[in-house]
């Protein structure tokens, strides 16, 4: 039904409203209508309305969406009609040079969907999709528009070419992309270069725009053919400087030509700046291709022209003054070392010129921080492999490296320190406010400062010294400038970060005596420059300074303290002299009575406080450092004086944010685990140690009894739970364990219980208390493992019954949530209640069947509660948030393999719910999530085929079990199509996927086999006749290779069998599909 005039004004509105209204009512409604229109059957001759009679973009571009949909629909349109959508897009824009681009660009990316989707389809014996390359010569013979159409063509084919759509097989992805690879890619690159030498060859008039926008067409087509993925890696673009570009052993002719580099480099001199950034991203895939493509002569040829390349733009770096030209050269730079050893560098004929430009451009980089700050990572990289390759270079060749590492380093501390006083008065962006690039920039520069040692230390001493000094003189008198200080500490803040670098940077295998001796007289400055700021200390004080102090501790820590020290080392000899620091006790005492000085005065810092605690923790972990830091007298006094008297961010006035209470739990843990060392048995040492949360929840008791200050009681009360999942974590032995249930159970539970009554709407104190719950429920190293005479195990159970029960039965009364407030307000709840069930589930310290037994509903209503809370969570929530998916299917697999009778007691609506979200979490790329999934399977299905083997039996004994299973085998015959779904879906993996836990894949899939053996025969059909004839019998073998030996039981010789035979059957068949001959369509979509 064609649309009136009429209907297509309102059509035109409704894509007004769409594309630019501001009114989300409106929009939203208009999203409606036009979903509408992409399912109603008359959508093509509406498309066909709209782009021929449309009076806006708009309407053109809705079109070219709808069509886009429409071609990637699952159930794919007639081939006859594809290729007459396509044929007319074709004549529609040949037609229609001057549209607007981004409509050109829309219906492009249809004929590149169409293209990809039908690359296997054959009509008359003709690959009928594959000629786009000669429809798209012909637009190159038109006018530059067309030039430009036709190209982008090629460029959108390669990009869809490239593109991985998760919802279809990865399999039948590679294929076409492999195909194309083969076949076409090689065509369109040669195109592309020759276009480009014909845009060179031309005067290029920087006024002429439709030049300059075919120039940006090709380069991005060119981008494109090298960006290609050509050995189905799937790199983390990510991961930019380990990037390896794979070129295709039948494209060296195109690489060994020098003219193909010569071109880009090239074009980078000739083009405006906006182009030339393109022809460098170009030259940077270049320098990344593949060792393997050339021989040592060749490759040692190729190299030679990249590095004159490199030579001439340095020699002419007015583009560089272009940040998008900067980066990428700085890019171009990284990858000449990720992918030529120094070796091969040196040996380069213009290596002493181009080291010496590559230098002086990096120290002006250096000097110049405030222009385009991420590029300079790049270089850092540059130089960090250099130096790290020296001492495996074995040619005569001088490297050079001696003489400009030092210069680096040197322009790298000299041009931080001079950014100070910029920042400061100018108000600009702080370097060292992004601590992220600070560190990464600073691991980079430890390498290149290990060269010529001593040149760093030299230059550190001079300039900590000079600063220090003026600091001190600063201090000491009464300075006029307001902005002297903080300059001076911003300066300090730099070089206390150095320090750490310089020291951290230590390896042992080439570390001596002079630079341990080095790294002493650097160190004794750092903790100097401590004792006078922590002397400041209510008084004036600068957290960028105590942060960087963090950072050197942290670096002295992993370096000179612990097991691998060496007690000779001569980093104490100079701190002895200076500061009567022997040996690293006497350093672990220095570092405990920094973290109480900092735990005492920087209570309203929350950065400050939170990376002392992590230091705390790091000190914490390991016993040798353990028995030595209890014997610190600052140790001793936090485990007696852990109050906010003494530690102020322990208190729990408005003046803390709820979030910046989280840092309390990591104190708690270090601070247990200090206690644990020498607690033993001793109760009195716990009872003491846990005096001050009695104090706090005997006055909760108070406020709950009273007044009731809600707002004081949620703060105290959140502060408490943040402690005591600390504790509970640190708590790893049975002994230490009990006492902590002793001290919290009957006493302080119920207070958990109140709060959670009534508070069930503010995730910020529902959170804490659940995940207390959920940490004691977890039976670590055994602690949970309690006396036969105790019944703890199920009292713990009883009383996270009662809080999951609570809490379901509160947080379902929310009703509809909003998708912003979904997750915050209800499903990290429900996660973090599901995962406190599952750790009783299989902690292995409750006898579930004692409940029933005794009459206690307490097990049978969590239960209850788990169901109400799955039934109110959508499936695709249940997959799309990662925390709630990985506490639910480890869940679900707990209760199938021990629960099963109460899987079959369930209604037949939370059966489908619950056989439904396995069937989705099979296909799930955590791979948490889909071997649980396959786990709970491979159980439901065991239940079924043992209770159908026992049916023909049935002894008295077994008639409750058989009644049970009854239930299971009833639901199971009224939707058989739900475990043949999910053969469908197991065998789709196994033959066609990526399949990365083939093990956890095969356990169910027998059991489905063994019960549906009429449905497995159909599939098998169906895949073998979709083949073409000479493969049919090859991949009949395969299917009766997998079931060789196979008998009809799960026994688990049986079930081992089975796995060895589907490793071999998941090869044969890959092996027999690779080739290009056999047909993808009706397969895949059989076995989806």
């Amino acid at each position: 039904m064609a649309l009136g005039g009429q209907s297509l004004a309102e059509l035109e509105v409704l894509c007004k409203h769409l594309y630019e209204g501001t009114d989300l009512a409106q929009r939203i409604q208009a999203e409606k209508v036009l979903l509408e229109l992409i399912s109603s059957p008359e959508c093509l001759s509406q498309c066909q309305l709209l782009l021929e009679q449309g009076t806006t973009s708009f309407a053109q571009l809705l079109a070219a969406t709808c069509l886009s949909k429409l071609v990637c629909k699952t159930t794919p349109l007639p081939v006859q009609q594809r290729m007459d959508i396509r044929n007319y897009i074709l004549n529609y824009v040949a037609s229609r040079p001057k549209l607007a681009p981004f409509v050109i660009q829309a219906l492009v990316q249809v004929i590149a969907k169409i293209t990809k989707l039908g690359w296997f389809d054959v009509q008359k014996d003709q690959l009928i999709f594959r000629d786009i390359l000669a429809d798209v010569k012909k637009f190159l013979q038109g006018t530059v528009d067309h030039c430009v159409i036709g190209v982008m063509i090629l460029s959108e084919l390669t990009q869809e070419m490239n593109f991985v759509d998760y919802s279809r097989p990865s399999s039948k992805h590679r294929k076409i992309a492999t195909s194309f690879r083969d076949t076409t890619l090689k065509e369109i690159l040669m195109l592309a270069c020759s276009l480009l030498k014909e845009i060179l060859a031309k005067p290029l008039s920087l006024q002429d725009q439709q030049q300059q926008n075919l120039a940006m067409h090709l380069l991005k087509l060119v981008l494109n053919c090298l960006n290609y993925d050509f050995i189905g890696s799937s790199a983390d673009e990510s991961a930019d400087d380990l990037c390896t570009v794979q070129i295709p052993a039948n494209w060296r002719s195109i690489f060994l030509e020098p003219e193909t580099l010569d071109l880009f480099f090239d074009l980078y001199h000739s083009l405006p700046s906006m182009l030339s950034q393109l022809a460098l991203s170009c030259l940077v895939q270049f320098a990344s291709t593949r060792r393997s493509l050339f021989s040592n002569p060749e490759r040692a040829k190729y190299l030679g022209n990249l590095i004159k390349g490199v030579k001439r733009i340095l020699k002419n770096p007015q583009g560089l003054s272009d940040p998008g030209n900067y980066h990428e050269f700085c890019r171009f730079l990284a990858r000449l070392k990720t992918n030529y050893q120094l070796g091969e560098l040196v040996v380069v004929e213009d290596y002493p010129e181009v080291i010496r430009l590559i230098a002086s451009f990096t120290i002006t980089s250096l000097q110049h921080w405030e222009f385009a700050p991420n590029s300079v990572h790049y270089l850092l990289t540059l130089w960090q492999r250099m130096v790290a390759s020296v001492p495996f270079v074995k040619s005569s060749e001088p490297h050079l490296l001696d003489t400009y590492a030092p210069e680096i380093t040197m322009a790298y501390i000299t041009s931080r320190l001079e950014s100070v006083p910029m920042v400061i008065r100018d108000g600009l962006d702080d370097p060292l406010d992004d601590t992220a690039t600070v560190f990464q920039q600073l691991e980079q520069l430890c390498t290149v400062s290990r060269c010529e040692y001593e040149k760093t230390c030299a230059l550190l001493v001079q300039l900590f010294d000079q600063n220090a000094q003026n600091y001190q003189k600063l201090l000491q008198t009464s300075c006029r400038n307001p902005l002297a200080i903080p300059i001076q500490e911003g300066r300090l803040a730099w070089l206390v970060y150095l320090v750490g670098t310089v020291v951290g940077g230590r390896l042992t295998y080439t570390s001596t005596d002079e630079h341990d001796a080095m790294d002493g007289e650097l160190s004794c400055r750092v903790f100097q420059l401590i004792s006078l700021m922590d002397a400041q200390l209510p008084r004036s004080s600068n957290e960028k300074v105590e942060l960087a102090v963090l950072w050197f501790l942290d670096q002295f820590r992993k370096t000179y303290v612990g097991d691998q020290l060496q007690r000779t080392s001569k980093v104490y000899a100079r701190m002895s002299e200076v500061l009567g620091i022997t040996d690293d006790n006497q350093v672990l005492e220095t570092f405990m009575a920094k973290i109480v000085t900092n735990l005492k005065y920087w209570g309203q810092c929350e950065p400050v406080i939170s990376r002392t605690l992590q230091f705390l923790n790091d000190l914490s972990v390991g016993y040798i450092l353990l028995k030595k830091l209890v014997k610190i007298d600052a140790v001793k006094f936090m485990l007696q004086n852990h109050t906010s008297k003494h530690f102020p961010f322990l208190g729990v006035n408005n003046n803390y944010s709820l979030s910046d209470l989280r840092c309390r739990t990591t104190f708690y843990t270090a601070l247990t685990r200090l206690l644990m060392v020498d607690l033993g048995e001793d109760e009195d040492e716990f009872e003491n140690f846990m005096l001050p949360l009695t104090a706090s929840f005997e006055t909760l008791a108070q406020i709950f009894n009273s007044s009731f200050k809600q707002e004081e009681a949620k703060r105290m009360l959140i502060g408490l739970a943040r402690d005591l999942r600390g504790i509970a974590f640190a708590l790893n032995t049975k002994t230490s364990y009990t006492m902590l249930f002793d001290w919290i159970y009957p006493s302080y539970l119920p207070m958990l219980q109140r709060a959670i009554e009534l508070w069930y709407r503010e995730p910020a104190c529902t959170t804490p208390i659940l995940k207390v719950m959920a940490e004691m429920m977890q039976n670590r190293s055994q602690r949970l493992n309690f006396d036969v005479s105790s019944p703890n195990g199920i009292l713990l159970f009883r009383e996270a019954s009662k809080m999951i029960c609570t809490y379901g039965n509160q947080i379902l009364s929310l009703g509809t949530l909003s998708k912003d407030q979904v997750y915050p307000l209800k499903l990290k709840g429900i996660s973090i209640c599901y995962s406190a069930l599952r750790s009783a589930l299989c902690g292995n310290y409750v006898s579930f069947g004692v409940f029933k037994l005794y009459g206690d509903n307490h097990f049978d209503n969590v239960l209850q509660a788990f169901v109400k809370m799955l039934l109110s969570v959508s499936h695709s929530d249940l997959l799309q948030y990662r925390k709630l998916s990985q506490s639910y299917y480890p869940l679900l697999e707990s209760l199938t393999q021990d629960h099963m009778s109460f899987i079959t007691s369930l209604e037949p609506r939370v059966l489908m719910y619950i056989f439904t979200s396995i069937s989705e979490g099979l296909t799930a790329f955590d791979t948490i999530v889909s071997s649980s999934c396959c786990a709970s399977l491979d159980y439901i299905v065991t239940y079924l085929f043992k209770h159908i083997a026992k049916e023909g039996k049935k002894p008295l004994r077994c008639r409750e079990v058989s009644q049970d299973g009854q239930r299971l085998l009833h639901f199971m015959q009224q939707n058989s199509e739900v475990l043949q779904q999910m053969m469908s879906i197991l065998m789709n993996t196994i033959i066609f996927e990526d399949c990365r836990n083939q093990w956890s894949v095969s356990r169910p899939l027998l059991g489905l086999i063994l019960l549906n053996e009429k449905y497995f025969d159909e599939l098998r059909a169906g895949l073998i006749n979709s083949q073409p004839a000479d493969k049919q019998e090859v991949l009949n073998q395969c299917f009766r290779n997998l079931m060789e030996g196979v008998e009809q039981n799960l026994l688990i010789k049986n079930r081992d069998r089975f796995t060895q035979n589907m490793s071999v059957f998941r090869r044969d068949m890959a092996e027999t599909l690779r080739c290009e001959g056999v047909s993808e369509s009706s397969n895949l979509e059989m076995m989806s």
